[in-house]
Order: C-alpha cells, then sequence, then structure tokens
C-alpha cells in the first residue's frame, strides 16, 4: 500500500488510524479538505476484507463528500469514517465511544454522523464523547423528507432542462426502492399529478405505496424497461451500467441512490449517446447532508427544506455548464464544486489581533 501517494494523488489533508485494546475498535478517519469548513461526514461500519480496501474506501468517500458539500453551498469540507467491524456485533457501546474518543481529539476539523452500518442510537455513544457529531435522534431527526425533496427538485428541474417546463402533473416516473426517501419522493410526486411505477424487494412498501398513491407495481427484473419518463433509482448503487442502460425507455434518470453510474466515464459516456438527461446522484440528494448541516447550525426543518428548494437552480446550473464547455453532467457537478472551493480558497485571510493576549 502507497500511503502517501494515494493520499497526495487524492488531495487530503490528513488520515488518521485509530486502535483501541479495550473495545477491539480498529477505525480510520480520512478529512478530504477544509477549505469550506470542517469535515463533515458519516461513520461507516463495514467487514472489510483487507485493511486496504479500508483504506482506499475512506479516501474515495470522504473525498466524495468534499463535493458533495461544496455543491450543495454548505459551509463544509468533507470527510469520512470506517470502522473495520461486523456490523452484527453486539459491543456496540465501547465500540463507538472509542471512536467518539478520536473524533474528539481531532478538535472540530472532522464532524461525524450515522452512515451505512450505523444509527442514530450509535451517535448517541459517540456523543457521550464528543460535540463533533450530528444525525442525533433528539435533533434534527430523519434525514429522508428532506432528501426527498432535494430529489423531487432536481427531477423538476431535469424536466425544465428537458422539456421546458418542471411541471410534472401527468408525467410517469419509474421509481426503484421504496425506502423511506423512496417513500417520500413518491408522496411528493403523487401530490403534483405524476403518475407512479414502483419497485422494490419487499413487497410490503410496494402495496402501501399502490394503496396510498395509486402506483402501478412492477418486478426488480422489469424496472429498467418499464416505459415511462423519468426513472428514479432511490436504492442500491452502481445500478447504471452495461446491462441496464441499454434497457431503460426514458428521457431523464434522476433519484436518489449513491453512486449510481458502475463505472462514471463510461456509462455517464451511454446515457448521453442515447440522449437520457442525468441528473448527477450526490447533487440530486443532497438533501441529506443538508438535514445534518441543519442540526448543527441550529436551522428548523423548514429552513432545511428551502435550502433543499436550492438544488432546483444548482441542477440548471450543471446542465447549463454541461452544455456550454460540451461536458458529461457529473464532470459539470466537481467543477461546479472546484470552483466554490477555490473561491472560497482565494479570499484575503485577515490577520487576527496581536499579540494574542492570556
Amino acid at each position: 500500500m502507497k500511503l502517501f501517494e494515494s493520499i497526495e494523488s487524492l488531495g487530503h489533508e490528513q488520515v488518521v488510524a485509530c486502535y483501541d485494546k479495550a473495545s477491539g475498535y480498529r477505525g480510520i478517519i480520512a478529512i478530504h479538505n477544509t477549505t469550506l469548513g470542517p469535515a463533515l461526514g458519516g461513520t461507516r461500519v463495514w467487514n472489510y476484507a483487507s485493511e486496504d480496501d479500508a483504506f482506499f474506501d475512506v479516501l474515495r468517500l470522504s473525498r466524495g463528500m468534499t463535493y458533495k458539500n461544496a455543491v450543495a453551498g454548505l459551509n463544509l469540507g468533507g470527510g469520512k469514517a470506517v470502522i473495520i467491524a461486523d456490523n452484527a456485533t453486539a459491543n456496540r457501546e465501547l465500540i463507538f465511544r472509542a471512536h467518539g474518543r478520536f473524533v474528539e481529539s481531532l478538535g472540530g476539523r472532522y464532524v461525524t454522523a450515522e452512515d451505512v452500518g450505523t444509527s442514530p442510537a450509535d451517535m448517541d455513544y459517540v456523543h457521550m464523547e464528543t460535540d463533533y457529531v450530528a444525525g442525533l435522534a433528539n435533533k434534527s431527526g430523519d434525514p429522508s423528507p428532506v432528501t426527498a425533496h432535494g430529489v423531487f427538485r432536481s427531477i423538476e428541474a431535469s424536466a425544465k432542462w428537458r422539456w421546458g417546463s418542471p411541471a410534472l402533473a401527468g408525467k410517469t416516473v419509474v421509481v426503484q426502492g421504496i425506502g423511506h426517501v423512496g417513500y417520500y419522493l413518491c408522496k411528493e410526486l403523487h401530490e403534483v399529478g405524476a403518475k407512479l411505477i414502483v419497485a422494490d424487494i419487499r413487497k410490503d412498501k410496494v402495496e402501501q405505496v399502490v394503496k396510498k398513491f395509486g402506483a402501478k407495481p412492477t418486478t426488480d427484473d422489469a424496472v429498467y424497461s418499464e416505459k415511462a419518463d423519468i426513472f428514479a433509482p432511490c436504492a442500491l448503487g452502481a445500478i447504471l451500467n452495461d446491462e441496464t442502460i441499454p434497457q431503460l425507455r426514458v428521457e431523464i434518470v434522476c433519484g436518489g441512490a449513491n453512486n449510481q453510474l458502475l463505472e462514471p466515464a463510461k456509462h455517464g459516456e451511454a446515457l448521453a449517446k442515447r440522449d437520457i438527461v442525468y441528473a448527477p446522484d450526490y447533487v440530486a440528494n443532497a438533501g441529506g447532508v443538508i438535514n445534518v448541516y441543519s442540526e448543527l447550525a441550529g436551522w428548523t426543518t423548514e429552513r432545511a427544506l428551502r435550502k433543499a428548494d436550492e438544488i432546483f437552480d444548482t441542477v440548471l446550473g450543471i446542465y447549463s455548464l454541461a452544455k456550454e464547455q460540451g461536458i458529461l453532467t457529473y464532470d459539470a457537478a466537481d467543477k461546479l464544486a472546484e470552483r466554490r472551493i477555490e473561491a472560497i480558497r482565494g479570499l484575503t485571510r485577515t490577520k487576527p489581533q496581536w499579540p494574542r493576549k492570556g
């Protein structure tokens, strides 16, 4: 493993390997960039096959958070933490309290939250040792409504770009994945008169949406080939690939799932060749991190939803930049993030009073 070469190539500021003998805790905290503010990113628990796998995953994820936070217009940098463990472990209090102590040792450079394999209850253990944690059960609560609203506004922006109007009444939307985000997205789409086709491995979730919102059920195998206007993936990542893209019969892909493109360059190009508008996933689902930021900043839910509304203009800006420069939309999203980071980095720094008192 070429440690420093990997850190340099992705532009990280700091990577900390952490170990606690009493709990058996093994964690890695990666701080990618703090130009815009403290590095925010969740803690993921995963039983990695090797330490190298954990190291490269935390580097990749933390860099992604820098771009997500920047594009969302938040005063936050990007970071991530991974804990190498079986998610079924019963030793959660000791492990997450140990994790909280290492987060605390960074002095506010990194703020953690829940992610894959963690829950608000785990964050409560972290909070016993540090205040640099968000996503607590008694604070901002379930981020799903804000995340879904951001995806909804992204769909409206995509409709405006494609058809000249954000109106979704009469449009058919295929929603893949009826978890919390998928459910609230269906609710908003139904309220504006969109027609729904839904799929999920959990039949009870599908039945709920069929009953409440008049959706048409479909299967996991048929979901990609349904004739519709919009495909909204809200389940697993890597679902846009060599096998699925040729099946699509839609004009827009915009959903809440992370890492939708199996290979961003290859499959982003494949969508473009089919003249399918693609809303970069980390822009469309930025409502989740907006919800976390609202907790840190003391915002109300209403203010968080207003901030998620801004995703509409951000998505339109990405489409305009992609067209102007002849690049793919996910490249345009990265450029937008980099522009904001460089602009803030270039601000004149004023000096504090000197000498310091006390």
